[in-house]
């Protein structure tokens, strides 16, 4: 989008029924408009690429088209922080898909607020968010959401973008939220069911590669790693990589810092770590959360691995198109 440009970045389907889309159109939905912010130039000018693939084409940062699925404003900076700063870093394409309005104390105009502004730091424009608000997808942890409409929203989102890379948490949701861990049903029954989007298509070298590896450098202290596995022998396979956020017990949890030789040691399809800078970003967006901050969450801030390192693993995907009966 260009500096100015109309955007639609929050979706209201109170009035909307059991069905949310209908043909790509949002059905009894109003939408909050505003202006898209116009890009800066990045500060990463010198990144070193090693790059174990079986093919000659060197991948740029921009060929990563990356979905982020939350449950509340806040979990982007929560939780993702370490990701979404590294996946900015590398010019990748980042978008955020946040399931409710975080309306539980009726302060759903206040977070969505809060949202922007702490985007704004992490580097993802307002044109690349949306916040929907739906009757039945309540910020509650007592809900149960439905999986076929957390799935049917997914699924349009994907469609309308063509992602090749969706990140959210996995089936423990890292606090137990029940919202977060129904993101991750959702995801799965996609996965398993074999309905999942394609995502942006890779050149047809890329196509007949066992695997994709990329690891980027731009300090000691910072550490990106990505391995995006394409297996080859699985005909009408999505070519979109859907990773899950690992959750962690407690004692790893709540020691900062001192958590990253575990992430560095476990395996993980995905790693990434921030340094000190990164930190005081992800910090920065923590802050845009007012309405959040009650003291437990300075403890949080301070203590939680989650501000400094993301692990995640691959949700295994079906065949396309599986017939369930």
């Amino acid at each position: 989008m260009f500096p100015g440009q109309v955007y639609v970045s929050i979706v209201d389907c109170k009035s909307a029924g059991s069905e949310l889309w209908t043909t790509g159109q949002t059905e009894g939905c109003a939408a909050f408009v505003g202006r898209c912010p116009g890009r800066r130039p990045t500060l990463v000018k010198s990144l070193k690429r090693a790059i174990n693939v079986l093919t000659s084409r060197e991948i740029n940062g921009d060929d990563i088209s990356a979905l982020l699925v939350t449950a509340h404003p806040d979990d982007e900076c929560m939780f993702f922080a370490p990701t979404i700063i590294r996946l900015v870093e590398l010019k990748a394409n980042v978008h955020l898909l946040c399931l409710s309005e975080g309306n539980y104390y009726n302060q759903g105009a206040q977070r969505r607020q809060e949202l922007l502004n702490s985007c704004a730091v992490l580097g993802i424009p307002d044109c690349r968010i949306t916040i929907v608000d739906h009757k039945k997808l309540p910020d509650d942890p007592k809900a149960e959401w439905s999986v076929s409409l957390v799935s049917s929203v997914i699924v349009h989102h994907m469609r309308a973008h063509s992602f090749n890379m969706v990140l959210t948490f996995d089936e423990s949701g890292v606090s137990s939220h029940a919202n977060h861990t129904a993101i991750h049903k959702a995801l799965r029954h996609l996965a398993f069911s074999g309905q999942v989007p394609n995502g942006r298509r890779w050149t047809e070298r890329e196509k007949t590669t066992g695997y994709r590896r990329l690891g980027l450098w731009t300090a000691p202290a910072l550490k990106f790693e990505m391995t995006a596995r394409k297996e080859t022998g699985t005909a009408g396979r999505s070519d979109c990589c859907l990773l899950s956020l690992v959750t962690v017990g407690p004692l790893r949890k709540y020691i900062s810092f001192l958590e990253l030789p575990f992430s560095w040691l476990q395996p993980a399809c995905l790693r990434c770590i921030i340094g000190s800078q990164g930190y005081r970003r992800a910090k920065d967006a923590m802050f845009c959360h007012r309405s959040q901050l009650l003291w437990f969450r300075y403890l949080y801030i301070t203590f939680s691995r989650y501000m400094f390192v993301n692990t995640f693993q691959t949700i295994p995907q079906g065949p396309k198109n599986l017939k369930m009966y």
